[in-house]
């Protein structure tokens, strides 16, 4: 798919082009700020207490509040949206290959027992509460152009020191006629400096993650990546025997609009560390249609001198997700 302006590649899916802006003809009316929908037949319609799984055949109970569901026979997932309840077209998963606890605490540790000052953290610490679980995340394809202002601090700091040059020079001139007397000007300020005002543009595309279970805000990634080139399709014989495959209270409606300001947001940091005196920024950003994903994640409960903290361990990838106090 490519840009009919410029002619660069885009996302499928994209509403606009990431390299000049160009609205993506769809073929759909005019652009709703988000890609289209896969229609997808009902299920059960929204207040179904009771209805088969779409893989499996076996019951499927909602308990109120779910709008995401995984069978926990088979491992096929519905989710509940305006139609009714319907089936989940992707869903996948992140191996678990950190299985045992020891072995995660381990990368608790290295990653606690850091600097002088946090040396033999970990070995201070209790573990009161250990438990992995399979958490679910919607995956959304984001597209985002980000158009901005900023002041050229180089451009302002050579204005500056001229003006200090100028008035130094004027200052020699005035106090060499008084015998060299010392005499000491201050710096002539000029005003806003002409053409230190640029602009600039960050376009990226983005595979976000967003929790799909309300009360896990601890769970939302946010510089964090998953390793979601290694996902595959979600098989229910890869999950140990006990091990809570957890549903979702977050449709996927409500998780694209969660990923347009999450995206939103970090577009706006990295404009901020590229530039100083950021302003006037503006934001275009498109979310597809996305996937479900179960990743596998350690929750450990640390005491360390009456505080408490909460460690995250994605137990695909062995590494600390998060840390929470």
């Amino acid at each position: 798919m490519f840009c009919p302006k410029c002619g660069k590649a885009v996302p499928e899916g994209a509403r606009f082009c990431m390299a000049c802006g160009a609205p993506i003809p769809t073929g759909n009316g005019p652009s709703s700020g988000n890609a289209p929908t896969t229609t997808v037949a009902p299920l059960a319609p929204t207040g179904a207490s009771e209805f088969k799984c779409p893989s499996c055949g076996a019951p499927v109970h909602p308990v109120f509040g779910e709008m995401v569901i995984t069978c926990e026979y088979c491992g096929a997932s519905v989710s509940l949206g305006g139609s009714g309840w319907t089936a989940i077209q992707k869903h996948s998963m992140l191996a678990l290959k950190l299985a045992d606890a020891n072995a995660a605490l381990e990368a608790v540790r290295r990653s606690m027992d850091v600097g002088l000052l946090h040396r033999k953290a970990f070995e201070e610490s209790t573990v009161t509460q250990q438990k992995l679980s399979f958490v679910p995340y919607w995956v959304l394809p984001v597209s985002a152009v980000t158009n901005y202002q900023y002041q050229d601090i180089a451009a302002s700091v050579g204005s500056t020191v001229g003006t200090i040059a100028a008035a130094d020079m004027l200052g020699g001139m005035l106090g060499g006629g008084r015998g060299g007397g010392g005499f000491m000007m201050m710096p002539i300020m000029m005003g806003p400096t002409v053409g230190s005002t640029r602009q600039s543009t960050i376009s990226k595309a983005y595979e976000y993650p967003v929790v799909a279970v309300k009360a896990l805000t601890a769970y939302q990634p946010h510089d964090y990546q998953f390793a979601l080139e290694e996902r595959g399709l979600f098989d229910r014989k890869g999950i140990p025997d006990g091990t809570p495959i957890l549903n979702g209270d977050l449709g996927e409606d409500a998780a694209r609009h969660s990923a347009q300001a999450f995206v939103t947001q970090l577009q706006s940091e990295e404009a901020h560390r590229q530039h100083h005196m950021v302003s006037n920024l503006t934001a275009k950003v498109e979310v597809s249609e996305g996937e479900l994903l179960h990743v596998p994640i350690w929750h450990f409960l640390l005491e360390r001198k009456g505080q408490k903290s909460i460690v995250l361990v994605d137990a695909h990838s062995g590494a600390v997700i998060r840390t929470v106090s």
